[in-house]
């Protein structure tokens, strides 16, 4: 995302975790600097991706955080898959400094991100979110979702989806190879009809070939299913079957020691299940 934002003329002050990531981007141009109030105090627009919304908390509202650093009028946009509560937190903190925050979760895996076709969820100030179109189009195709909070609760109904059909994918591999079945062929087969999806056209080859490279962790779907399966109280709580046993199984390749594979490795998971040694 970053690279592509630097491809199309845009000046990047970056702030990296693990300095040796932001290296590359170093040499493309962007200006590296030690601190993400350092960000925010020199740019208009900050974007954060991190892990987990503890992190998100850390980076943004914590000491030499975002908010600190970011002057009037700035705009901080969320790209991390994170908790709404938090997203609403950091928007109503943001809106006491003059400024705005947007929570704009990603759909699309690396892919998408290198080929700029990310599937973006945008809650907040649906003026700002339209201010933003210039920025979004080199990332991909934005969606207004609604309010502060709601590009977030769109990125974890976004991962149930997923889940499932990673589920079913996964299931319709393993039983094609034990039916004798080529599963290149299979695939070729099924991908135009009711059974083709996104899922499989960013995966299937991928899990046939055994490339469990991460665009998208393994232990990062166990959390944002788990805020899906485990979020709402009361009126607002929803009954997931299908969602908690993706999440058990995610949880199962973490355990395993897989929480570094890319998603389309819950096809191990099965193949685990039927006695094959992985």
């Amino acid at each position: 995302m970053a690279t592509r934002l630097l491809s199309a003329g845009y000046s990047l002050t970056v702030y990296a975790r693990t300095p040796a990531k932001a290296s590359s981007l170093q040499q493309k141009g962007a200006i590296i600097v030690n601190s993400p109030y350092d960000v925010a105090n020199k740019s208009d627009i900050v974007f954060t991706m991190v892990g987990h919304p503890s992190d998100v908390k850390s980076v943004v509202l914590g000491y030499n955080g975002v908010l600190s650093g970011l002057n009037k009028g700035g705009v901080f946009i969320d790209t991390t898959s994170s908790d709404p509560v938090l997203a609403r937190e950091i928007a109503a903190e943001a809106g006491l400094k003059g400024c705005f925050a947007i929570d704009s979760p990603v759909s699309g895996g690396d892919i998408g991100a290198r080929d700029g076709k990310l599937a973006i969820f945008a809650g907040g100030d649906s003026a700002v979110v339209k201010w933003l179109a210039p920025v979004y189009e080199v990332l991909g195709r934005v969606t207004y979702v609604g309010e502060s909070g709601c590009g977030q609760s769109c990125k974890i109904a976004n991962q149930i989806t997923v889940g499932g059909n990673l589920l079913g994918l996964s299931e319709g591999l393993v039983f094609a190879e034990k039916a004798g079945l080529d599963v290149n062929k299979f695939v070729e087969a099924i991908r135009g009809g009711a059974a083709g999806s996104m899922v499989m056209e960013l995966f299937g080859k991928r899990m046939i070939d055994r490339d469990f490279r991460a665009g998208g962790f393994a232990t990062y779907m166990v959390k944002d299913l788990g805020m899906g399966v485990n979020g709402g109280e009361g009126k607002d709580a929803v009954v997931l079957p299908g969602a908690a046993l993706s999440k058990q199984l995610f949880s199962s390749m973490v355990a395993n020691g897989d929480g570094s594979m890319g998603t389309q490795g819950l096809i191990t998971v099965i193949e685990r299940i039927n006695g094959k040694s992985i």
